[in-house]
C-alpha cells in the first residue's frame, strides 16, 4: 500500500521536484580529518540498526487514543468545541491529530535524507562526507520506521507548507552551510524535542519505542552540524555571519508557527479558524512551542551565531533561557533511554522463551 493511498488530504502530488545549483566536490587529499568528526563517523557505523528487527511491530496502537497521549496535548481539549464533540468525533480527532504529527516526522525525515545526500556531494572535506553518508542511511531507516507506524493509524498527511518551504530553502541554496543550518540545527533540533514529547509522555509502548530509537540517531546528527559549523563560522566575515543569523531567525519563527494543524480541522469538518485560535491561546501549546527550542538555542550559541539579532529573537520568543542548557547531557540521556528499551525488550523475550521451555517440559 502506498502512503499516498491513506492521505487525508485529496489530490496530493506524487512527487516534489526541487531545482538545485551547487558544485559537487571531490576531496583528493583523503587526509585523516578532524578527530571529533571521525569519532562521530565511527559511532555512526557502530550504531546502525534494523527497523524491522529492533522494533516490536507486533505491538499495536490504542483504538481510541492511538499513542495514548494525555488529552491535554490536543490543541482544543477543554474548550467549548471539545465539549460539544461526541465520543466518536473525539476519537477521530485524536487519531488524525496524532497521525498528522507522525506524518510530519516522516516528511521531515525524507527532507533530512535528501539534505544529507546533498551534504555528501557538496561539503568540501572527506570526514564530513563520511559522517553524512552514515546519516543518509539513518534517515532512510527513520522513513521506514515512521511509515510502518503510520500504517497502523490507517491515515496520513502530506508535508505542511512551512516545513516544505524551509526544506526548499535548505536544498536550493548553493552554500553547503545553509543546508546544515536549516536541517541539522533547526529541523533536527525541533524534531528531537517533538520526538521527546512522545517518547516521554505517550503511554503506548510502540510509539515510545519508535521515537526513542530515532532520537538516538538524531542526537548524533545535531552534533554533526554543531561540530562542522563551529569550525566553519569563525572563518566567515561579520557580514556573512549576520546573513546566517537573519536566515536562522526567520527559520525559527517559521517553524515555531507551523504547528497549527489546519489540514486536520478541514478534513474533519471543524471550524478551522476557531480551532487554530484555541490552539494559539492554549497554555499547553504555548509550553510545547517553547520546549521545541530546548536543543536549538544552546547549539546556536555554541556554533558562534550569537549576535544581537539572534539574542533578541530568542528573548522575544521566550527561549533565551535555554542558552546554557547542557545539550551533551541531553544527548547522553537519549542514548541511555534507547538502551533501556533494548534491555526491556530483551528481558521480555527471555521470560517468554523460559516460559515456552517450561511448557515443553
Amino acid at each position: 500500500m502506498s502512503l499516498r493511498d491513506i492521505y487525508a488530504v485529496p489530490n496530493v502530488d506524487a512527487s516534489w521536484h526541487v531545482p538545485q545549483t551547487y558544485d559537487g566536490i571531490f576531496d583528493f587529499e583523503f587526509d585523516k580529518g578532524r578527530d571529533t568528526l571521525m569519532h562521530l563517523y565511527q559511532k555512526g557505523k557502530d550504531m546502525q540498526w534494523d527497523a524491522v528487527k529492533r522494533i516490536d511491530w507486533d505491538l499495536d496502537l490504542d483504538p481510541e487514543n492511538p499513542m495514548e497521549m494525555p488529552l491535554e496535548s490536543n490543541a482544543i481539549y477543554g474548550t467549548p468545541l471539545w465539549d460539544r464533540l461526541s465520543k466518536k468525533d473525539r476519537i477521530e480527532l485524536l487519531t488524525h491529530g496524532q497521525a498528522w504529527n507522525i506524518s510530519q516526522f516522516l516528511q521531515g525525515e525524507q527532507g533530512a535524507l535528501i539534505c544529507a545526500s546533498k551534504i555528501v556531494t557538496q561539503v568540501p572535506t572527506m570526514d564530513a562526507k563520511f559522517y553524512a553518508a552514515t546519516q543518509t542511511m539513518d534517515e532512510a531507516r527513520h522513513i521506514e520506521a515512521y511509515q510502518k507506524l503510520l500504517g497502523k493509524f490507517g491515515v496520513a498527511y502530506p508535508m505542511t507548507q512551512p516545513l516544505q518551504q524551509l526544506i526548499n530553502d535548505a536544498l536550493r541554496d548553493s552554500r553547503w552551510d545553509i543546508t546544515y543550518l536549516a536541517m541539522q540545527i533547526v529541523i533536527e533540533g525541533l524534531a528531537l524535542a517533538a520526538f521527546a514529547t512522545i517518547r516521554d509522555v505517550a503511554q503506548n509502548p510502540l510509539a515510545q519505542m519508535v521515537n526513542a530509537y530515532v532520537m538516538q540517531d538524531e542526537a548524533r546528527h545535531v552534533m554533526f552540524g554543531r561540530l562542522s559549523l563551529r569550525d566553519y563560522y569563525p572563518q566567515l566575515t561579520e557580514a556573512e555571519r549576520d546573513e546566517r543569523e537573519e536566515f536562522l531567525v526567520d527559520a525559527c519563527y517559521h517553524m515555531r508557527d507551523r504547528f497549527q494543524g489546519r489540514e486536520i480541522y478541514e478534513r474533519l469538518g471543524l471550524p478551522v479558524e476557531e480551532c487554530v485560535a484555541y490552539g494559539e491561546n492554549s497554555e499547553t501549546m504555548k509550553l510545547f512551542r517553547t520546549f521545541l527550542f530546548q536543543r536549538i538555542v544552546p547549539v546556536v550559541k555554541d556554533i558562534g551565531l550569537w549576535g544581537p539579532r539572534i539574542q533578541k529573537a530568542y528573548t522575544d520568543m521566550g527561549v533565551i533561557g535555554f542558552a546554557d542548557m547542557d545539550v551533551d547531557a541531553l544527548h547522553d540521556e537519549d542514548e541511555r533511554i534507547a538502551k533501556d528499551f533494548d534491555a526491556r525488550r530483551a528481558y521480555v523475550s527471555s521470560v517468554i522463551s523460559e516460559g515456552k521451555g517450561e511448557a515443553a517440559e
